[in-house]
């Protein structure tokens, strides 16, 4: 099911970090997430997506709002909340 749905990305998509809980250390994994409109994103699965593997603070599926973080690096939008 979830390799269906990466395969279906759209172009008004937009690379997605989400924390992921119990790793013993602040991490987020780069997704992407698929713009459905009022500012909010439809969060959709890496290809590799393993719920047994990895527990993301917001799943696929999962409806979120974003905020706009800076790094060294340029920047990068976070998952905040549903």
């Amino acid at each position: 099911m979830w390799a269906a749905m990466v395969s279906n990305i759209g172009l008004m998509t937009k690379t997605i970090y989400v924390r992921l809980l119990n790793e013993g250390t602040d991490v987020s994994r780069p997704t992407e997430g698929r713009a459905i409109g009022e500012g909010l994103y439809e969060i959709l699965p890496t290809i590799d997506y393993d719920p047994e593997d990895e527990e993301w603070e917001f799943p696929p599926g999962s409806r979120v709002r974003i905020a706009k973080r800076e790094s060294e690096g340029g920047e990068y939008f976070v998952a905040v909340r549903e």
